[in-house]
């Protein structure tokens, strides 16, 4: 019987990479017997012995183990061409490999810490990018689950050689544990939910030092986890106690808002395939032409009952991840801004809508330009300008939003968020993202109420907050201030089924 590595549809051509990976191993099929040649390998032999063992390893799971010692008796590299090509099938060819694929996937992964492979970090966050939020189909759990029981047996080997991946992987499940909590009644989640709060409780509580490399948006996550006892916990020292975490230089939250969060972070929770869409639909596809390509996005990445949640990244990926030149934002491009108003109106349910909002703003909040890239706040200013007037809802929307985060988000530290949100305000004035804030100051289609709360916001004017401002929906319970006295009195959730 014809080996397999990846399921093809009778319309799709061949994969390259797998041909190529096919026809090495068919080639060489002779030589991966023992006993093995004790001749030493040419550069070329060796890179075709390489894939044609890798093509044995995922697709003969009984001979596994003989081609590993195979590998192990040529390699001249420390392993970084079998790596190289682990990841390129990870990244272009995950979601298409047959089951018996991905399972020695997982183990090969496993061998290759065993013996410290060069490029085993980027191998894992590979592996970690392939889950998918909101999924909870059993493949997708399954990759969830094997890969924390991975990062916990290894704990030893990735903390002194690899803690970089700890960081990603803390980001990863954190933000993945947002949508397993949510489920609390599901039966299947119950021991994936453990191992997930069991590795990042881990990583916060003995390696905070790699969780201060995350950034602001560490504490985005953490706020959506505060009804997990033991997130509630990190809280209570978080903000009460903050020498618990024996961190040299933390001493107080604000060292976390001041720290922009690098791409790479926000890049772990899409896709490789849905980067490269949204990249596609925010480089090549013009406005007004974009109905289509949304359409066919939609049904492919939003389909799902739960793949809702995915907005909130793509939102982050889109302010913080991708930037485009000055001749993509002078051309008629689709713009950043009109595709996060496209994914702004896609969100059904309230706590998806105001979570995505928070990820639009998030970086305005902490805004400072000695650190901070306006690129990232670009996008909120040009949806709120140019929504306006057809859609002048969406400009409410959001100008109430970004109010009632300034007022509320955390009253401990509040002059720090007024401080940002100035400072957003007058950068994009003063680099001309927008000519004046009179468009929005003095538009007659705002409400003259948010008309007068934002002029006196400008002005330095303290606004107190304003029952008006109340309608707006807010993330539960990542919006409840960070005064911790306010979260320990907060009654959990009662969680259910969507």
């Amino acid at each position: 019987m014809a080996l397999r590595l990846i399921q093809v549809l009778s319309h799709e051509s061949e994969n390259q990479t797998v041909s190529s990976l096919r026809q090495d191993f068919e080639l060489l099929e002779p030589k991966l017997r023992p006993p093995f040649s004790l001749t030493i390998p040419s550069s070329q032999e060796y890179s075709q012995l390489n894939r044609a063992i890798l093509y044995g390893v995922l697709c003969e799971p009984h001979f596994a183990k003989t081609h590993i010692k195979h590998l192990h008796a040529i390699v001249t590299d420390g392993y970084a061409f079998i790596v190289n090509l682990l990841v390129k099938i990870v990244s272009e060819l995950y979601p298409k490999l047959v089951d018996t694929a991905k399972d020695q996937l997982i183990w090969v992964t496993e061998t290759m810490i065993d013996v410290s492979a060069v490029g085993v970090d980027s191998l894992l966050v590979s592996l970690l990018r392939q889950i998918i939020g909101g999924d909870y189909s059993d493949g997708n759990l399954w990759l969830c689950f094997e890969l924390v029981r991975l990062l916990l047996a290894k704990w030893n080997f990735l903390l002194d050689d690899q803690p970089l991946v700890l960081s990603s992987a803390l980001y990863t499940y954190l933000r993945l544990l947002a949508d397993h909590c949510r489920l609390s009644d599901d039966v299947k989640l119950g021991t994936l939910r453990r191992l997930e709060i069991e590795l990042c409780v881990k990583i916060v509580r003995e390696e905070f030092h790699l969780c201060l490399k995350i950034g602001r948006d560490l504490i985005r996550l953490l706020q959506d986890l505060v009804h997990v006892p033991e997130i509630r916990a990190i809280w209570k020292d978080l903000i009460l106690n903050p020498s618990q975490f024996k961190s040299s230089g933390f001493s107080d939250i604000l060292l976390l808002y001041r720290s922009r969060t690098s791409s790479r972070y926000i890049l772990l929770r899409i896709t490789p395939e849905m980067e490269a869409q949204l990249r596609f639909l925010l480089t090549y596809v013009k406005l007004g032409g974009q109905k289509r390509h949304q359409t066919w996005f939609a049904k492919k990445f939003l389909s799902g009952p739960d793949r809702e949640t995915l907005i909130v990244d793509m939102v982050r990926f889109i302010c913080c991840a991708h930037h485009p030149p000055n001749e993509i934002i002078q051309s008629d491009v689709i713009p950043r801004w009109a595709v996060v108003g496209w994914l702004l109106k896609s969100c059904r349910k309230n706590y998806v809508e105001a979570n995505v909002k928070l990820a639009l703003f998030y970086d305005w909040l902490f805004f400072d330009e000695r650190v901070d890239n306006i690129m990232n706040i670009e996008p909120a200013i040009l949806l709120m300008v140019y929504s306006m007037p057809q859609y002048v809802d969406m400009t409410h929307s959001l100008l109430e939003f970004l109010l009632l985060l300034v007022e509320n988000y955390d009253v401990e530290h509040n002059d720090v968020i007024v401080q940002g949100v100035s400072s957003a305000f007058n950068i994009l004035v003063r680099k001309g993202v927008i000519q004046s804030l009179d468009v929005l100051t003095s538009s007659s289609a705002l409400s003259p109420f948010l008309k007068d709360r934002l002029r006196k916001f400008l002005s330095g004017v303290k606004v107190g907050v304003s029952k008006q401002l109340q309608p707006v929906p807010l993330p539960i319970p990542s919006m409840l201030p960070l005064k911790f006295s306010a979260v320990s009195s907060m009654e959990t959730p009662t969680l259910s089924p969507r």
